[in-house]
């Protein structure tokens, strides 16, 4: 193959042959799970990254939660009713206590709503949640969200409201409770070696499905053969991050094996319209046409993961069945760029960072040149690339990568911050596209609903906003002893899985 040359499947399959030791059993009393990263947060109002959400989330209960099949289902909330186009009454378990031993009551739910929203504290989250005007608690043990409009993500978005204990945040403060918080959940918080571990504790008292494992242990391991190693050596029991060559490496070693899910994670090729050159939209499109996602995903990936022709993936409510993106064809985009002529020749910077998968990237750029362009991949550490791609248009890259999750499997959590003019993430400023998204955005009929995002799926392809690449897949490694699957929402519930007979 031309362009992206197989060798790095080669050379994973050759290494295969130095892990086929067997794997030591796991300690029964003890779930160890190999990180990328140690969270930055376990406050769940004040962070959203995967390294901090795998331990959170199991320290707290939720007001909903979604199943293994990805069904949205009770957690805090047993029931609720839609009871206007902008109303939501839920009832709240009275069974429930915070690991202190305090019942987690209504108002301690209509807290977290209030504390999550509240600008001053500065979630990361709270535009996921600013369509909530009001919480409140009425009689009965109910609460009830009022939205300042319809609207319809609101449920999944409400799967990732951690409830907090409001006299223990108040009392501790954010910082405090950071270090030592306190959840409802199926495990305690047991203690935080800052750099190396994070350790929880069963929740023996806890009201719904009990862990199998007495304790966990999170530990941060940034090196990815070191995770590989730590897995077939029995040191760790479950592994996260992994790629396609690892995940062949871990088929041919004993007692340990790749898990994979497809998520609702996009991939995709941000093309910013406001720089020179790209204002044009024939090379726009030119650099659609250049792009083989068939190529990225089988030669690169695996074929763990799925091409995808609209900024979706099929695990979002709004996915446009059957919907066409832009074609590979590489030569009608080289006919393009000489239509451009001269304003096709500078050079075209393409922003990235370590924590996406640079092969992609580099795949990318060979594409593009192949075609005639001149790229150059500029990579930077996390915070310089958000604060580039997030800057404004007319400074920001020319081009960057992205993968694009909002935990809620909702259409509007996707395209909204990346194509709403009023989104930092946005480079998009289009007055008719506004209005079509905040029609989706509020609509309640789930077929006018699709409509809408059948057009706006058209307006990205016919634009070029963005070039959607593909499904992300997520790939983790296991203990053959360890009784789990996981999923499109990339929990690791840690009350889920067990040790096999």
């Amino acid at each position: 193959m031309k362009r992206i040359p197989r060798l790095m499947l080669a050379a994973a399959l050759a290494a295969t042959t130095a892990l086929t030791a067997p794997a030591a059993w796991a300690d029964a009393q003890l779930l160890t799970v190999d990180l990328v990263n140690e969270p930055s947060s376990l406050d769940p109002h004040l962070q959203w990254n995967p390294d901090s959400y795998y331990v959170y989330r199991n320290i707290f209960d939720n007001l909903l939660t979604r199943d293994d099949a990805g069904e949205i289902v009770a957690q805090v909330a047993t029931e609720w009713e839609q009871v206007s186009p902008t109303e939501i009454v839920f009832t709240i378990r009275d069974d429930i206590t915070f690991h202190d031993g305090s019942a987690l009551t209504a108002q301690d739910v209509v807290y977290s709503v209030q504390r999550i929203t509240d600008p001053e504290l500065g979630s990361p989250q709270l535009s996921q949640f600013a369509t909530i005007a009001t919480a409140e608690v009425l009689d009965g043990n109910k609460v009830k969200l009022t939205t300042n409009a319809p609207y319809p993500a609101l449920m999944g978005q409400l799967v990732k409201l951690s409830i907090v204990p409001q006299a223990i945040v108040e009392e501790m403060g954010k910082d405090a409770f950071n270090q030592a918080p306190v959840g409802s959940g199926p495990y305690k918080f047991d203690g935080w070696d800052r750099g190396v571990e994070v350790r929880l504790t069963r929740n023996d008292d806890y009201w719904g499905q009990t862990g199998s494992f007495p304790a966990a242990v999170f530990r941060a391991v940034p090196d990815a053969s070191t995770r590989v190693a730590n897995l077939v050596s029995g040191a760790s029991d479950l592994v996260v991050t992994m790629d396609p060559d690892m995940a062949m490496q871990l088929d041919a070693a004993a007692g340990v094996g790749p898990r994979s899910a497809l998520t609702e994670r996009v991939a995709y090729l941000a093309v910013n319209g406001a720089k020179p050159g790209l204002d044009d939209l024939r090379l726009r499109q030119a650099i659609a046409h250049a792009i083989d996602r068939d190529l990225i995903v089988e030669g690169l990936l695996g074929g763990f993961d799925m091409p995808v022709g609209q900024l979706l993936t099929p695990a979002h409510v709004g996915w446009v069945e059957g919907f066409e993106g832009v074609s590979y064809d590489p030569d009608k985009a080289r006919a393009l760029i000489a239509e451009v002529g001269e304003a096709a020749t500078r050079r075209l910077s393409f922003a990235t960072s370590p924590v996406f998968d640079q092969r992609i990237v580099q795949a990318l750029q060979q594409m593009l040149t192949e075609v005639g362009l001149n790229v150059d991949i500029e990579l930077t550490d996390m915070a310089t690339y958000l604060g580039r791609v997030q800057g404004d248009p007319a400074q920001s890259p020319d081009m960057s990568f992205g993968r694009w999750s909002c935990a809620c499997q909702d259409a509007d959590g996707v395209v909204y911050p990346l194509l709403h003019s009023s989104s930092s993430w946005s480079r998009v400023s289009n007055a008719e596209l506004d209005a079509v998204l905040e029609a989706a955005r509020g609509e309640l009929d789930e077929e006018t609903r699709l409509g809408h995002y059948r057009v706006v799926q058209e307006w990205v392809r016919d634009n070029v906003s963005q070039v959607p690449l593909y499904q992300a897949a997520i790939i983790y490694g296991a203990s053959d002893n360890l009784e789990w699957q996981p999923t499109p929402n990339e929990s690791l519930f840690l009350n889920r899985m067990s040790w096999s007979e």
